[in-house]
């Protein structure tokens, strides 16, 4: 007969960016428990507050179910002496096996007798199964983890009590100091310890105690609070799911009310505005049907509406202060000019073993400078982007970006408008933080997106020249998310960018302005470039190339990283062709031999006097024809020019021996193959390539 289960942990108030994860973490983990342990089970339904992590499984089985196997032992010359007594081997190995040596027969397996013994194995009930949930709760990780007590044990807040409910048979789990039974706790302050009889009665036994357990139910009643009051007061509120996350994992019996504050504040900016309500103090914004921010806001109790007058009063004394801060910066750094703000970044550091903020402006605009031109910008461009690199990084010493450092760029724009600056000049200050995500919305103007990979780019170069790589899990300066982001920007904007060309000229430039820092620089290159091809793996799986493409074009020797994306989409697209088979066999053959030879650059040169046959003429025309200009066309040029030499390339190798005893013959004929190889790897390494029949 099918069982349910109800596990509840609960724990004090947890952090509402942990509470999600950590549900979600607990339901695999018991999910795969389960599994392993031959369990089977219907469904496993969550529940999780601040206070309390829960599942109920349902349908369980009654037990495990029971196993018959065969085992073999060692070798019947191993398990018998020459007597045909049993040795210690065959005595410890029925022993090992929960039986004796009377339950050996003997099996013969590729003309060798061993020892066998037949297995009866009783499933266990999912009674004495489900006490090992103990373990599963314990191995469970946290971002942050603490001790309590004089445990040396870590979770993410002390637990304080659990529940453990076999239909409505307690299953005894004890964890620390903590043993499981039937009592749950409803709200802090408006419910009271409650007893379960069963599993089934937990969501209606908590509600009684003002605990709304399911987060879905719970998020759903906030929606629906908040659209009320919307409706009753003819605003709009947008309701921006990440802080209805964060909000819903504050509170187990949610009250939305609202606030207002004064008019006056409204001249600071909405952005500011915004910030201090969501931000700081997980409110949501109001606006007319217009769209213009209004002086209400909206916030959710985690209680009833008892006095609920006085929350809100609390709540806009608490929203006034803060924004008469506000206020007061944004007053205040109107005072000073961004000249007198730049000329501060002197003295602020970028890092201690890199330069000041303002010695990467300056490197950051001899790169900027050199990119514009790379891609194309015009005149007025050019002079927007020189500009915006000489000053871009002004309002971090801002009182209000001081306060608000989530404001940084924004407020940037803010105070260049505000002091006459081109609102193109304006824009790129905002814009060159951007993305701040793998998926976040990415510079929209031209001069934005060059200074966003000139700034992205130095913080890099000089990262890695300062010995501060990423490794592993460890990435401190979020340089993996830079180096995507100039991925982003580049598909973005359809821009060929070489990488490694690029970091060479503006390394150069650099020193030539003498604005580079004492780092070696040059050494890094490669690296560099090592570090891009994961990002532009990553990249295109997630576009959702196939593995074997993406790792195929980033092993290539092509270092421009537009043509790096572009010929991953030439291969996902020539992928289902008739003959692409063929051809990647063709060409991945040529890449394998190629490899029996070294030659520098300056030896590549194939002597056509020394042919035997007709095939090796036809292949060197043909693979001269098709280097013209090879690296300056497109990705699905190039790979159409290769395909196309895949019949000369099958005849000469029927036709040529390309290892010949003669030393002359072989060398040359390798060098041909050199270079058809370069030119194979500038697409991508084939030999990647996965391809069926």
């Amino acid at each position: 007969m099918a069982k349910n289960f109800l596990l509840e942990v609960g724990l004090e108030e947890m952090p509402a960016h942990v509470v999600t994860p950590s549900i979600n973490q607990l339901k695999k983990r018991t999910a795969d428990y389960l599994k392993d342990q031959r369990i089977d089970f219907s469904d496993i339904q969550t529940f999780s507050t601040p206070r309390r992590l829960a599942l109920k499984i349902t349908g369980l089985s009654d037990k495990q179910p029971d196993i018959d196997e065969t085992v073999k032992g060692p070798a019947k010359k191993i398990a018998q002496d020459a007597d045909g007594n049993w040795t210690k081997a065959a005595i410890g190995f029925t022993k090992g096996q929960g039986a004796t040596v009377d339950d050996i027969t003997f099996k013969e397996l590729k003309g060798v007798e061993y020892v066998y013994v037949d297995k009866h194995i009783a499933g266990k009930t999912v009674e004495e199964i489900l006490t090992g949930l103990k373990d599963v709760i314990m191995a469970m990780n946290f971002p942050t983890m603490m001790k309590w007590g004089e445990y040396s044990f870590e979770f993410v807040r002390p637990i304080k009590w659990i529940v453990a409910l076999l239909d409505n048979k307690v299953i005894p789990i004890t964890i620390l100091d903590v043993t499981s039974d039937r009592l749950t706790s409803g709200h802090r302050f408006l419910g009271k310890q409650v007893e379960l009889a069963n599993c089934d009665e937990y969501e209606e036994k908590l509600t009684e105690q003002f605990v709304i357990a399911d987060a879905n139910k719970r998020k759903d009643l906030i929606r629906k609070q908040i659209a009320q009051i919307a409706d009753k007061n003819n605003w709009v509120i947008n309701i921006d799911e990440d802080l209805l996350e964060e909000v819903n994992n504050l509170v187990e019996w949610p009250t939305a009310f609202f606030g207002n504050f004064d008019e006056k504040y409204l001249k600071i900016p909405d952005e500011v505005l915004i910030t201090s309500m969501k931000d700081h103090q997980r409110f949501f914004y109001v606006t007319d049907q217009s769209g213009k921010l209004l002086p209400h806001f909206v916030s959710v109790r985690n209680g009833n509406d008892k006095a609920i007058e006085n929350v809100s009063a609390g709540n806009e004394k608490v929203l006034t202060a803060r924004l008469e801060d506000a206020m007061f910066f944004y007053e205040e750094d109107q005072k000073q000019t961004i000249d007198q703000y730049v000329d501060r970044l002197k003295t602020v550091s970028f890092h201690d073993k890199i330069s000041t903020m303002y010695e990467k402006m300056q490197r950051v605009g001899v790169i900027a400078s050199y990119l514009g031109k790379k891609f194309d910008l015009n005149s007025e461009q050019l002079d927007h982007l020189n500009r915006a690199s000489e000053i871009y990084k002004f309002d971090l010493v801002t009182g209000m970006v001081g306060e608000f450092a989530e404001l940084q760029g924004i407020m940037g724009e803010k105070y260049a408008l505000l002091n006459g600056e081109d609102k193109e000049v304006a824009a790129a200050i905002r814009e060159h933080y951007m993305p701040i995500s793998a998926s976040s919305a990415l510079p929209a103007s031209e001069v934005g997106s060059v200074l966003a990979i000139a700034d992205k780019l130095d913080s890099i170069l000089t990262f890695f020249a300062a010995g501060m790589i990423p490794s592993g899990s460890n990435d401190p300066y979020a340089l993996r998310r830079q180096a995507s982001g100039v991925v982003r920007i580049v598909a973005d904007k359809q821009w060929s960018f070489d990488l490694e060309a690029a970091l060479t000229d503006v390394i150069k430039l650099m020193s030539d302005s003498k604005v580079a820092p004492e780092l070696p620089m040059q050494d890094q290159i490669s690296a560099i470039s090592d570090f891009f091809k994961d990002r532009i793996r990553q990249y295109l799986n997630d576009l959702g190339t196939k593995y074997d493409i993406s790792a195929a074009v980033t092993s290539g020797s092509a270092t421009n990283i537009l043509f790096n994306i572009e010929s991953g989409k030439v291969l996902t697209s020539h992928s289902n062709d008739d003959n692409f088979k063929e051809s990647v066999e063709s060409l991945t053959r040529v890449l394998r031999i190629s490899q029996k030879g070294s030659f520098e650059d300056s030896e590549l040169v194939v002597d056509s006097s020394l042919f035997e046959n007709d095939s090796e003429s036809e292949l060197f025309d043909a693979v001269n024809k098709a280097s013209d200009g090879f690296y300056n066309v497109s990705a699905d040029e190039a790979f159409v020019r290769l395909t196309s030499l895949k019949d000369s390339i099958n005849k000469y190798f029927d036709a040529t021996m390309i290892m010949a005893k003669d030393e002359q013959l072989k060398n040359n004929r390798l060098k041909q193959l050199t270079i058809l190889s370069d030119l194979i790897m500038h697409v991508g390494n084939f030999d990647e390539l996965v391809v069926k029949g």
